[in-house]
Formats: structure tokens, C-alpha cells, sequence
């Protein structure tokens, strides 16, 4: 691969998955490094909804895979709307390392709905210690790769560390 011209196949696989240290790329491509998070998202949505249903159950109401699908979908739907406004986009650049984030590619975007359904689905095929380690084999290897992770994020979004900016730089 070395520094030759490259591939076809080579220049395609680029543009579809950002890679580790272009944060300017992030956000941009089918998948990156923050896809795992919305994975976590799906496996979190899951849950919730299950508890959510097992209290409707109680009360005679059904809640079925598929109605609690449909409002999973609608919240991650709208945590990218809501991602992609000049206030959450000032937030990132103001408080966490992501300095020249500039919002989501409507590919992007869409493929971490995707992304959410598969973790929802997965949440649904696996047992619960499974999705826990999965859960955290992702934001630790996240987390150690890149320096953030979805844990890092919500940390950094409501209450800054100056100690984690720190170490997320590199210091």
C-alpha cells in the first residue's frame, strides 16, 4: 500500500469510513468512529423501551417490538436533527476536542439511524451481560483509539473537565 498511487478500491474504502486523527473527516462518511456510539444508542433505546413496555404490560396495554422500534427510530432521529444545529455544533467546538466539527453528512446522519437499529436489534437477540460487554468493549477501545467516546462526549456537552480536554489532547 505504501505511498504509491493508490486504488480505486483503496480511494472508495477512504471516503466511506473516516479514519483515526481526521476529525475533519468525522461526521462526514458512511461510518467513523463515533458510529459506535449510536450502536450504544440502539442497545440503551432498547432497553428503556423494555422497561417502558413491561410497565404498559402490567396495565393490559401491548407495546410491540415494532411500535417500540418506530419510537427508538424517532429518538435517534431527532437527537440528529437536534446534533446538527448551530447550538449543539458550538457546543462541540466550544468544550470538547472536536474544535472543526461542522455538523453531519446527511449520509452520516442516516447511517447512524442505521447504525441505532442495529444496536436495538442486536439489544433484542443478545442476552443483557452481553450487550453490558459489548457496550463496554466499544468505549473502551473507543475511548483508547481516539480519546472520546459516547461516555467522554455527554461528560464534556454538560459539565466540561478541564482534566479530560486535557487528556483528550494529548496531554
Amino acid at each position: 500500500m505504501g505511498n504509491g498511487p493508490r486504488t480505486h478500491l483503496q480511494v472508495r474504502v477512504r471516503q466511506v469510513v473516516a479514519r483515526r486523527g481526521r476529525q475533519f473527516e468525522n461526521s462526514q462518511h458512511l461510518a467513523d468512529w463515533y458510529t459506535f456510539s449510536h450502536v450504544i444508542h440502539g442497545f440503551a433505546l432498547y432497553g428503556i423501551l423494555a422497561l417502558v413496555a413491561s410497565r404498559f404490560r402490567r396495565r393490559g396495554v401491548d407495546c410491540s417490538i415494532g411500535l417500540r422500534l418506530a419510537i427508538a427510530t424517532f429518538a435517534e432521529s431527532a437527537w440528529e436533527v437536534f446534533e446538527n444545529t448551530p447550538f449543539i455544533i458550538n457546543r462541540y467546538r466550544a468544550v470538547t476536542i472536536s474544535l472543526d466539527y461542522f455538523g453531519d453528512s446527511v449520509v452520516n446522519s442516516t447511517a447512524d439511524i442505521a447504525f441505532m437499529v442495529l444496536g436495538f436489534w442486536l439489544a433484542m437477540r443478545l442476552p443483557v451481560w452481553a450487550t453490558l460487554a459489548l457496550t463496554a468493549v466499544m468505549e473502551v477501545a473507543v475511548g483508547y483509539w481516539i480519546r472520546d467516546n459516547l461516555t467522554l462526549n455527554i461528560i464534556m456537552l454538560l459539565y466540561p473537565f478541564p482534566a479530560i480536554l486535557r487528556w483528550q489532547q494529548g496531554g
